[in-house]
Order: C-alpha cells, then sequence, then structure tokens
C-alpha cells in the first residue's frame, strides 16, 4: 500500500527544502574561506574605503576654519553653509541613489562617485571666488552620497543577512578613521600645503580609488550570477517613496539616527576645532587631535555595537542605551564649564563610542523592509542622517554669528564661551527628541533574515 501525501503538502514541502538549500549555498559562498570570501571581503572593502574617503571630506573643513574665513572674507555663517553644501548634495540625493542601486548595481555609482569626488576637490581647491568652492563643494557632497547605501548593498550582496550589522559597523568604522585623518594629519598638510594643496591630493586620491572601484568591484558573487538582486519590474519611483515614507517606523529611525549623528557632524565635523581654541585654548593641532576622540570612539563603538546586537538578538535597547549615554557625556561637555584635559578627552570618546550605535538603526530598517524597498529604505535613513549636518553646521554657525561680540584674530571671528554654550545646546535638545521617538519603534528579531512590514 502506497501512502499519497496531498499535493498542496507537497508542494509546500518541496518550497521549504528548495528555500533551505538556497540560504544554506549563499551562506557558503559568503562565509567559506575561500576565493569567494577573499573576493568579497576585497569587494565589501573597496566601498568602505570610499566611505571612509568622503568621511574624510566631510569633516575636511573643520580644520581650514581660519585660512578659509581669511582667504574668502566670510563669517561663520557663510562658512557653516559652505560647509555644509557637501550635505545639501549628499542628503537631497540619497532617495534617487537608493532607487538607482536597487536597479544599477553599486559598481556604477561607486566609480562615477569617487571620480565626481575627485572633480570636485580639484574645483574646490582651485576656485578663486565663493561660488567656484559652493560648486565644488557640491560635487564632493554628489560623489560620496553614493557610498554609504552602496557599501550596504555590497554587504548585503556578498555576506549572510546575520552579519549586515556588524558589517555596516565596520563600515561606520572606517568612515570614522578617515574623519580622522580629516582632523590632525589634515591639520598638519594645511600648515605645510595651504588649504588648496591639501585639497589637490585629495583630488588625486579620488581618482585613484574610481579606478580601483571600476576594475575590483562586482555586484554579486560570480557563483551567484545571473542573480535578481537588482529589481526588475519592482514598484515606480514615487510608489517606492510612498511605502517606505509611510511607515511610522522609518520615521522614529530616522529621526532618532539624525539627533545621534548631529554631534558628529556638527561638532567633530565643523565647530569642535574652533572651539577648543577659541574657549579652551589649544593649538590647531591639538584641537584637532582633540575632537578626533569623538570619531575614534565612534569608529571603536559601530562594530561593537552592530555585533553585540546581532548577538544579543535585540535592536532597540541597544540603540538606545547608546543614545542616552551620547547624550549624557555631550550634556557634560558643554554645560561643565572647566575640567581636566583628560577628562573632556575621555568625555569626547564616551560621546562617539555612545552615538556609534546608530549603526543598528540600518539593520532595524533593513529588517523591516521589503527586499525590493531595500536600497531605498536604506537611503531614507542615510538621508536624515547626513541631513543633520546639512541643518546643524549652518545653524550653528548662525547661533554663534548672533551672539558675536566683533572680536577677530587674524582677519577671523572668534566666539566666546557663552555664544558656543547656546550654539550648541540645540544639540542637547534633538537628541532628547530622537530618544522620544526611539521610544516608539519596536524591536526587530536580529536573526530574522527576512523582512517584512507588519513587524
Amino acid at each position: 500500500m502506497v501512502l499519497e501525501i496531498p499535493a498542496p503538502q507537497r508542494d509546500a514541502s518541496r518550497r521549504e527544502v528548495s528555500a533551505r538549500q538556497k540560504t544554506q549555498r549563499v551562506e557558503a559562498s559568503a562565509s567559506s574561506p575561500s576565493v569567494s570570501a577573499t573576493a568579497a571581503w576585497l569587494t565589501w572593502s573597496l566601498g568602505a574605503l570610499f566611505f571612509c574617503y568622503s568621511f574624510f571630506q566631510r569633516v575636511a573643513p573643520s580644520v581650514m576654519i581660519d585660512p578659509l574665513m581669511r582667504d574668502l572674507a566670510i563669517g561663520g555663517a557663510v562658512l557653516g553653509n559652505l560647509s555644509a553644501f557637501y550635505f545639501y548634495a549628499y542628503a537631497g540625493l540619497q532617495i534617487p541613489i537608493g532607487l538607482m542601486v536597487d536597479r544599477w548595481g553599486a559598481r556604477i555609482l561607486l566609480t562615477l562617485g569617487a571620480a565626481l569626488c575627485a572633480l570636485g576637490s580639484l574645483c574646490f581647491a582651485l576656485g578663486d571666488s565663493l561660488a567656484a568652492v559652493y560648486i565644488g563643494r557640491l560635487m564632493i557632497g554628489a560623489g560620496a552620497g553614493c557610498s554609504f547605501v552602496s557599501t550596504l548593498k555590497l554587504a548585503t550582496a556578498w555576506f549572510p543577512p546575520a552579519r549586515f550589522a556588524q558589517l555596516t559597523g565596520m563600515t561606520m568604522m572606517l568612515g570614522m578613521l578617515g574623519g580622522i585623518f580629516g582632523q590632525a594629519p589634515l591639520a598638519i598638510l594645511v600648515e605645510d600645503l595651504g588649504w588648496r594643496g591639501a585639497l589637490m591630493g585629495a583630488a588625486a586620491v579620488g581618482a585613484v580609488l574610481a579606478a580601483l572601484i571600476w576594475v575590483v568591484v562586482r555586484d554579486t558573487p560570480a557563483s551567484q550570477r545571473p542573480r535578481a538582486d537588482r529589481v526588475v519590474g519592482g514598484p515606480s519611483i514615487a510608489a517606492a517613496l510612498v511605502l517606505v515614507l509611510g511607515r511610522p517606523r522609518n520615521w522614529a529611525l530616522a529621526l532618532i539616527s539624525a539627533a545621534m549623528t548631529a554631534p558628529l557632524l556638527a561638532f567633530a565635523g565643523l565647530w569642535g576645532v574652533a572651539w577648543l581654541m577659541q574657549v579652551h585654548g589649544l593649538p590647531r593641532s591639538e584641537a584637532a587631535a582633540n575632537t578626533s576622540l569623538l570619531l575614534i570612539g565612534w569608529a571603536v563603538g559601530s562594530p561593537l555595537a552592530g555585533t553585540f546586537s546581532d548577538r544579543l538578538k535585540m535592536r532597540k535597547w541597544p540603540l538606545l542605551a547608546g543614545a542616552s549615554l551620547g547624550l549624557s557625556a555631550l550634556a557634560i561637555i558643554i554645560y561643565v564649564p572647566a575640567m581636566p584635559p583628560a577628562v573632556l578627552a575621555l568625555l569626547l570618546f564616551v560621546c562617539g563610542f555612545s552615538c556609534g550605535s546608530v549603526a543598528i538603526s540600518f539593520a532595524i530598517a533593513r529588517e523591516t523592509n521589503d527586499a525590493q524597498l531595500g536600497g531605498m529604505a536604506l537611503a531614507f535613513i542615510n538621508m536624515s542622517v547626513v541631513g543633520s549636518g546639512a541643518l546643524f553646521q549652518p545653524l550653528i554657525g548662525a547661533l554663534l554669528d548672533w551672539q558675536w561680540g566683533g572680536q577677530f584674530v587674524d582677519g577671523a571671528r572668534v566666539y566666546g564661551p557663552e555664544a558656543y554654550r547656546i550654539a550648541f545646546s540645540v544639540l542637547i535638545l534633538f537628541l532628547l527628541l530622537g530618544i522620544l521617538a526611539g521610544l516608539t519603534i519596536r524591536d526587530s528579531r536580529a536573526d530574522d533574515p527576512s523582512p517584512s512590514p507588519n513587524r
């Protein structure tokens, strides 16, 4: 006697086996110690290296404040706006970039982005007017805008889902290393070569990166080609945008992510060096080194937070814990008027270390949005992250100008301690708002590789 299995049950069993075999093949190809694994790490590394370069460009003006003010005859508000042109382009292009990386792949966008950064650096370095340097900064921001989301797309294609938060943190770590080089080391180069010579060197680095990415990077492993990781017949631009923006969790993630990144982009990215020089009396190189501690903390904290969240299989509470600790450290930095240098250095490191847990928010976005919307969702969160720099760099500059007492030193404006305290308070208020938004997020399962819009 032969037992007949009902057809629906047979079909379900076949689908389950097929899905299990596919998952095993993908994880084996991305995690085995073979040539494929070497290719995976090399591919991700070049994308992350471009993000490192883009972060260097992001913070570079922070060590050029005095010579830029002097050579271009501008004040704090205009300088903040000049630096923020990077963020205007970067943030404004994130939604289109998210769609393009879903449809065209990461290799093309990374190559074009690095080339555009090189051209923008050249334009900035050779510019003899404010309009010219505006255009150069805008080009740099547009090119750099391709770096982070495209690198995460490569991580999605080349590695198993369980490693996504860790790789997101590692990508941020390399970004912070670029920011660190854009502080004290760049300050030394600016002193030796001038800001124009330093930016000429940055243009050459961007050109080399573009060539390397085009030659080496591939969108998917060879064993998985052709593979439908690009969206074919997916939702239109408008439909995809409506789907991503229609989910309240994405807005809450965007707000807490922006709030946790604002101290990095506005304080360490532009105004921290000037604050340490003018309020604490430190020389430029030492002030840049101290500000770099916030970036170093971020570089250490991001991958650790991602790994911890993966292993704990929790997202929400590690994210909120990092935001709360970062808020506490920043408040002490801003409102305690005098403290030993070692304590100030430690607090800067703790602030960066804690806020580096923002890497977890990208994992939440990936896990709670449909696969076809992955690039768009990540781009929306990244747009809010970079948008915090576009908002707060010029806002702090405007608040400083509002409190300015008319003092100049070597042609550059000097602001007092109270002016900085008032201006930096907007970062505290924004972090509080972000934490409140984060409380509304429901946790996602860190061990579930299948995004679901209902979770």
